[in-house]
């Protein structure tokens, strides 16, 4: 008689009474798109990139200055004492003085450079974070759907474990009986205690996700929306690679940075050999104070002896011509220069990074495609193998052991099944992030093949595997 125990695969543990899967008190699940807000409002690496780029900004006004009016101001209060031998005579005077000084620069190369330069490292600065926050999106799919992921896996190693105890005990109750010998039972325990070793690994690794998502967003999460098997799994739009490398040569957020870098470099070098260039500032001074703080104790400054308050202005172009340096300057020029080669072959690795990428991905994504279609229907010829093997067990021409091997190929399809689905939903995120194209709106997309009450145990197998199996199962000559 044919037993149904592999067509049950999909509510096994639901159905079954086990002591591991005590039903668990109705929570509100968690989406998607509120743990990405969380890990965004939250993420302690996102909150010191965003710092980061509040520092980095700033040397564009650093770099302006340089550039703009310089106004300083200054006292001077001095005890003065003169002495004089003719005639023989001692004077002490306090002297004070007040000054105020007006820079502009008129001619500065090299501060213009380095402020072209600045405002380079500032949009630099900015696309980096904004590839940060870019791969925030991709790291909370991936922290969530590994979740998902594990606590599937989990639920098909439990429904793996509930078969070979099944096994086990109809392995003990023929052997009571003289239908089989005590190797039938050894074989079985062997598999049962291997199957109870995988869900307590499983079990921990639904913990060790759980606790990844934890230290994404600093949140507590009791349980997850899972997904849908209805989720369409459709080839990459468009299925062109040379597609996708263009869009990722125009749009991947770490070249457009390595771009404005090399940029930069480039305005350090100019900035450099403009310190070989003369400087031209305009320079207004003001100065009052006694006579003898600013200098005027000589009578004959006026044509009198004067020792009153003084006021001096002075307007005055200051000319810098560098002659020699003991070589700083052509040793920073040759420095830059070697900077900047860095910096070009730095952007030229990355952009062939991102093209190998870019194409990987989208050949990942194809082989997701037909990895899913295909071990899905390797579940359904598994679950047919089990049953065709169950009869052939129970009237001698298959034995024990070609049953537990034909069980354990079934549960091993399940995991693959479940791997390629996650696969494929983060190898599509992961070519939208190299191609620069990845937003929280692909996350939306997702989020509308979530299931608010998913329980694993019972939803991690499409509904309509167990019909197709057994379709197959009849459509065959039987043996």
């Amino acid at each position: 008689m044919l037993r149904k125990l592999s067509l049950a695969l999909a509510v096994s543990c639901a159905s079954n009474g086990m002591a591991w899967a005590a039903e668990a008190p109705i929570t509100t699940k968690t989406d998607l798109v509120s743990v990405y807000q969380e890990a965004v409002d939250n993420n302690a690496d996102l909150a010191a990139a965003r710092a980061q780029y509040g520092a980095q900004k700033e040397v564009v006004p650093q770099a302006r200055a340089g550039l703009l009016p310089n106004l300083s101001g200054g006292a001077e209060v001095a005890n003065v004492r003169t002495d004089i031998d003719q005639p023989a005579a001692v004077a002490n005077r306090s002297a004070r003085s007040y000054q105020a000084t007006l820079s502009q620069p008129l001619f500065r190369a090299d501060r213009w450079f380095q402020f072209q330069a600045a405002k380079s490292v500032n949009e630099q600065a900015s696309l980096q974070l904004s590839a940060t926050e870019q791969n925030m999106i991709l790291q909370s799919a991936e922290s969530y759907f590994n979740v998902l992921r594990s606590q599937d896996n989990l639920a098909s190693t439990k429904a793996e474990e509930a078969a070979f105890k099944r096994q086990l005990d109809q392995s003990n109750e023929r052997f009571d009986v003289g239908l089989s010998d005590k190797t039938d039972v050894l074989q079985s325990q062997a598999s049962y205690d291997t199957a109870r070793a995988n869900r307590i690994l499983a079990q921990r690794q639904v913990e060790d996700a759980f606790e990844a998502l934890i230290t994404l967003t600093n949140r507590q999460y009791n349980s997850l929306q899972g997904i849908v098997h209805t989720l369409p799994i459709l080839p990459p739009t468009p299925n062109d690679a040379k597609a996708w490398v263009d869009t990722a040569a125009r749009q991947n957020l770490n070249l457009l940075a390595s771009n404005y870098a090399v940029t930069a470099a480039e305005d350090t070098l100019r900035q450099r050999k403009a310190g070989h260039a003369p400087t031209l500032d305009a320079v207004a001074k003001y100065e009052k104070g006694d006579n003898d703080a600013l200098g005027f104790s000589n009578p004959n400054a006026f044509g009198r002896a004067y020792s009153g308050d003084v006021d001096q202005r002075t307007l005055a172009l200051q000319l810098n011509i560098p002659i020699f340096s003991g070589g700083l300057t052509s040793s920073q020029v040759r420095e830059s220069y070697s900077q900047l080669t860095q910096t070009e072959q730095q952007r030229e690795a990355l952009r062939r990074q991102v093209v190998e990428n870019t194409r990987n991905l989208h050949r990942a994504v194809n082989t997701d495609v037909e990895q899913v279609q295909a071990r899905r229907q390797s579940i359904i010829s598994n679950q047919s193998a089990v049953e065709a093997t169950e009869i052939g067990y129970q009237v001698g021409t298959r034995n024990i052991v070609d049953v537990l091997d034909a069980q354990r190929q079934l549960y091993t399809s399940v995991r693959n099944y479940n791997n390629a689905r996650y696969d494929y939903i983060l190898d599509n995120l992961r070519l939208k992030q190299a191609a620069g194209t990845l937003s929280p709106a692909d996350l939306q997309d997702l989020s509308r093949y979530l299931k608010p009450d998913y329980n694993p145990d019972r939803d991690f197998l499409p509904p309509d595997l167990a019909k197709a199996a057994a379709e197959q199962l009849r459509s065959r000559p039987a043996q």
